[in-house]
């Protein structure tokens, strides 16, 4: 199976969170091709999640999990962690008040 750029991953997320009116900003760019990504999810309340994509090595498949939640600034701390292991990190940052992500729906593994 071709895998996908992460450039490619990116635009179509966004896209699809434009569908649903959902803003996210790209907050830092990593490598076009092979960078690891990290969605940070602000519900503009003063909290936030972070989730980074890994694989279940039962099956196989990609999945999201948490990497912090709670105070914003706390979770920016943990990205900011994130990013001086890996500087080829992506982090997208999505807005919601309703705590939307969309990472759950198919085709987003």
């Amino acid at each position: 199976m071709t895998r996908l750029s992460t450039r490619f991953w990116i635009d179509a997320y966004r896209r699809r969170l434009a569908l649903r009116d959902i803003p996210a900003f790209v907050t830092a760019h990593g490598d076009d091709t092979a960078g690891a990504v990290l969605v940070k999810l602000a519900t503009l309340d003063g909290q936030a999640r972070a989730f980074t994509r890994g694989f279940d090595l039962m099956t196989g498949a990609r999945q999201w999990t948490q990497l912090a939640a709670g105070p914003e600034a706390e979770v920016d701390a943990a990205i900011a962690r994130q990013r001086g292991f890996d500087p080829d990190l992506w982090v997208i940052e999505v807005e919601d008040r309703q705590g939307r992500h969309l990472l759950d729906e198919d085709g987003l593994g």
